[in-house]
């Protein structure tokens, strides 16, 4: 029995098809619609969320500064983070089929760099303001309670926010990037043998 494989039989062989650029206009369509229902999903959700906040703010009428400031940064968190999450609108309605490849190509590597930015720094701070809020708005009725208890409720709130921010963030941050990776690379192959 002859284990010898003849690499250069196998490669002329082997029919690697290109994509046909329809397929990717395609592609890159459903990734579009997608981003654009959970830029409206994520819209809604944080302005309920703020509605929700100011309707405890004035509903329970805290009474420290800290507890008010933790409001504050929770608030002003959600709403810088929608201020730059918006601002994909552009990049994401911009992009369309009647563009050249490479025009595509351009406006799609626009598109993961503004992605990259809210992936990385936007996040940070958006994190880092819920996270101070949340602690700041918790104090005061987290001292109405017994010391082990008040404890607790610190771990609980802190595990979540690393729950989200160490395994949830980093899959739906490659998600998105794997997509927008696999379409890029796909129409640099095109261009590449044009």
């Amino acid at each position: 029995m002859n284990n010898d494989l003849n690499l250069k039989e196998l490669w002329s062989k082997q029919t690697n098809e290109p994509p046909k650029i329809e397929e990717l206009f395609l592609d890159f369509a459903k990734i579009k619609k997608k981003n654009l229902i959970t830029l409206i999903a994520a819209n809604f959700l944080m302005a309920a969320t703020i509605a929700f906040i100011i309707f405890i703010w004035f509903y329970y009428k805290p009474n420290l500064i800290t507890t008010k400031i933790g409001i504050g940064l929770t608030i002003l968190g959600i709403i810088i983070y929608l201020f730059f999450y918006n601002q994909l609108i552009p990049y994401l309605r911009k992009i369309n089929e009647t563009q050249s490849n490479s025009e595509f190509l351009k406006a799609v590597i626009k598109l993961k760099e503004q992605q990259k930015f809210l992936q990385t720094r936007m996040l940070q701070i958006y994190f880092i303001t819920l996270t101070l809020g949340l602690c700041l708005y918790l104090y005061e009725y987290v001292s109405l309670i017994p010391f082990p208890w008040s404890i607790f409720a610190y771990l609980v709130t802190l595990i979540w926010i690393g729950f989200n921010w160490f395994y949830l963030r980093p899959r739906v941050v490659r998600k998105q990037r794997d997509k927008l990776n696999g379409i890029i690379k796909q129409f640099e192959n095109i261009k590449n043998q044009n």
